[in-house]
C-alpha cells in the first residue's frame, strides 16, 4: 500500500509531488534542494554549504519515514557543474558510515530554482 511522507523537516513540494512515498518495504524520496525548510531560503553560497542542506533535508524526510541514511540503497545526484563533484562528494559521504548506497552522478544544464546541486534517495526498510 503506497504511504505518503511528509515533513515540517524538509521543504514542501514546489509542484504537484511528495516529499517522499513508501510502498510496502521501500521508500522513494523526491530530489531535494538546498531549501531551508523553516525560513524558505536558499543556501547557495559554495557547493559545500549547498550540499549540507540538501542531506540535511533527505534526513529529515528518512526521519519522517522512520529510517535513516543506512537504509539508503540508490541515490542520484545532479549537478550542474562537474568542478563540484569533489567537495559535493565529501559532504554526501560524510552522511553515511559503510555499505554506501548505488549511485549515479549526473550533469545537468540546470535545476529547479537555480540551485547547484539536487540528490534523490531511494530506502529500504
Amino acid at each position: 500500500m503506497k504511504k505518503i511522507i511528509t515533513t515540517q523537516n524538509a521543504p514542501q513540494p514546489i509542484g504537484p509531488y511528495s516529499q517522499g512515498v513508501e510502498n510496502g518495504n521501500m521508500i522513494f524520496i523526491s530530489g531535494q534542494v538546498a531549501k531551508e525548510p523553516a525560513t524558505g531560503n536558499l543556501i547557495t553560497a559554495d557547493i559545500k554549504s549547498e550540499t549540507k542542506q540538501v542531506m540535511d533535508n533527505l534526513k529529515g524526510i528518512l526521519d519522517a519515514a522512520g529510517v535513516d541514511f543506512s537504509n539508503v540503497v540508490k541515490t542520484t545526484i545532479f549537478l550542474t557543474d562537474m568542478k563540484n563533484f569533489a567537495p559535493m562528494n565529501e559532504v554526501y559521504g560524510s552522511y553515511f558510515s559503510n555499505d554506501f548506497p548505488a549511485r549515479e552522478t549526473v550533469s545537468v544544464v540546470g535545476l529547479p530554482l537555480g540551485v547547484n546541486v539536487e540528490i534523490s534517495m531511494i530506502a529500504m526498510r
